[in-house]
C-alpha cells in the first residue's frame, strides 16, 4: 500500500489507479465532511470490475452532477 500511495490525507490514503470497482450504495448526499464533497449510505463494493481500465472508470465531476439532478 505504501509504494502505491500518492497522497495522505491523515488516515486516508490516494493510490496508484489500476483496479476498478463497482461500488454500491442505498443512497447519496452531499458532505461538507468529506474530502470527495460526498457521503454514501452503506457503500460496498459491489464486484471487480477486470473488464474495465481506470480510464474507463466512471468520475467524481459525473458523480456530483448526478446528485445536483436528482438530489
Amino acid at each position: 500500500m505504501r509504494k502505491n500511495t500518492l497522497e495522505r490525507f491523515g488516515p486516508v490514503r490516494r493510490v496508484t489507479p489500476e483496479h476498478v470497482f463497482e461500488i454500491a450504495f442505498e443512497g447519496i448526499q452531499p458532505s461538507p465532511r468529506h474530502k470527495s464533497g460526498v457521503a454514501l449510505r452503506f457503500p460496498r463494493m459491489a464486484r471487480w470490475r477486470h473488464d474495465k481500465t481506470p480510464q474507463d472508470a466512471d468520475t467524481l465531476d459525473h458523480l456530483h452532477e448526478i446528485l445536483t439532478h436528482y438530489g
